[in-house]
C-alpha cells in the first residue's frame, strides 16, 4: 500500500476504484490488456471500463463477440504467452457458460502442465442480487472452493476494490475476482499513490469483544449496520471482512474468535452450498475450544431467488438477521 499517509485521501465510488486499478495497470504494464463485452465502445454494463478505450485503444482495450467461452479460454491463451489479461464477463451468472474454461483450465492448466506455465490473469465476475433475474442475481463463489489453483477475491469497498484488483493484476496466478453490483455506486476514500491491497489479508473492518461476525461483499455494509444497533445493546461486535476466500486469512480470523468466543457467519449466497459453511468447519476443526456458543449462519433462504426487488427482499439477508444472530449467542 501507499505509505502517503499524510496526503489527502482520495473519494471514489467502487466502480471507479474499479476503473483506476485498471487504468493505472494499463499504463503501468504493456503486458496487461482487458476485454469483454462493450467494456470499450460503452464502458462495460456497469461503467467501470469508461473511458479506457479512448485512452489506452483498441489493442489494450478489446471488445469482444458475445461469447463466455471465448473471452475465458482466449484470454487463458493470452496468459499462457506471457500477456496479463483481465476478462469481464458481464454477469458473475454466465460462470457456467465458461464453466470448462474457469474450472478445467484456468485453475488447474499450471499443476497440469508441471508448473511451466504462469497464468496471469483476472477474471472479473459481477455478482449478487439486484433485481435482474435468477441468471444475473447469483453469488457463486462457493462453487468455486475446489478449484485449486484459483484464488477467490471478494472487496466490499472501494479501497479494497482499487488495492485487490492491482494486486491481482500483478500476481501470476489466476485470480476470480467477485464484485457485487449493488456495490458498484457505493462510494469511500482511497489512499493516494500506488495503492495496494496484499491477496489473502483479511481486514478488521470493525474491532470488537463480544462476538465475531465474518462477512464479505455487501454483508460487510449490513454487519456494520447491526453493529450500530447492537452498540446501543452494549454488545460489541468485530466485523472482519475476509476479502475473498482463497488464500483465507485464518490467523485473523481464529485470533478473533479466540477474543471473542462467538461467531456469526454472514454472506448472500444461500445458506446450503454456501461459503460460510466451509469456514464455519474450519473454525469447528481448529478452534473449538474457544467456542463459547454454537457458530451461526446467516445467508440468503434456500429458495430460488425471485426477480423482483421488492421479493428478493423476503429472501436476500440484511443487517437485521446478523441482529438476531448475534442476539441468539450472546
Amino acid at each position: 500500500m501507499s505509505d502517503d499517509s499524510n496526503a489527502p485521501l482520495n473519494v471514489r465510488t467502487f466502480s471507479q476504484a474499479i476503473s483506476d486499478a485498471l487504468d493505472e495497470e494499463l499504463a503501468r504494464d504493456d503486458s496487461v490488456f482487458i476485454w469483454g463485452e462493450d467494456i470499450g465502445t460503452y464502458g462495460g454494463i456497469y461503467g467501470a471500463t469508461g473511458g479506457l478505450f479512448e485512452k489506452h485503444g483498441p489493442e489494450r482495450v478489446i471488445d469482444t463477440p458475445i461469447s463466455e467461452t471465448f473471452i475465458v479460454g482466449g484470454g487463458l491463451g493470452a496468459a499462457l504467452t506471457g500477456l496479463r489479461p483481465v476478462v469481464e464477463l458481464q454477469s458473475g451468472g454466465y460462470f457456467g457458460i465458461a464453466m470448462d474454461e474457469l474450472y478445467n483450465k484456468v485453475a488447474r492448466w499450471r499443476y497440469m502442465h508441471g508448473g511451466k506455465f504462469t497464468v496471469p490473469m483476472v477474471v472479473r465476475l459481477p455478482e449478487g442480487a439486484k433485481g435482474a433475474g435468477q441468471e444475473h442475481d447469483v453469488s457463486p463463489e462457493a462453487l468455486f472452493l475446489s478449484a485449486f489453483g484459483a484464488e477467490i477475491v471478494i472487496p466490499s469497498t472501494p479501497a479494497d476494490a482499487k488495492g485487490l484488483l492491482k494486486s491481482a493484476i500483478r500476481d501470476d496466478r489466476p485470480v476470480l475476482f467477485f464484485e457485487h453490483a449493488v456495490l458498484y455506486a457505493t462510494s469511500g476514500p482511497i489512499p493516494p499513490g500506488d495503492h495496494l491491497v496484499p491477496i489473502g489479508v483479511a481486514d478488521i473492518k470493525r474491532p470488537g469483544s463480544d462476538v465475531t461476525v465474518i462477512a464479505w461483499s455487501r454483508m460487510v455494509i449490513e454487519a456494520l449496520k447491526a453493529a450500530e444497533e447492537l452498540d446501543s445493546e452494549g454488545i460489541d461486535i468485530e466485523v472482519v471482512d475476509p476479502r475473498g476466500l482463497r488464500p483465507l486469512d485464518k490467523d485473523t480470523i481464529f485470533e478473533s474468535v479466540e477474543k471473542t468466543g462467538r461467531v456469526v457467519i454472514a454472506h448472500e449466497a444461500p445458506k446450503t452450498g454456501g461459503a460460510g459453511g466451509e469456514v464455519a468447519a474450519i473454525i469447528a476443526e481448529e478452534m473449538i475450544e474457544c467456542l463459547e456458543a454454537p457458530i451461526v449462519r446467516v445467508a440468503s433462504k434456500d429458495v430460488t431467488l425471485p426477480q423482483s426487488r421488492h421479493l428478493q427482499q423476503y429472501v436476500l439477508p440484511q443487517a437485521a438477521q446478523i441482529v438476531d444472530a448475534v442476539r441468539s449467542i450472546s
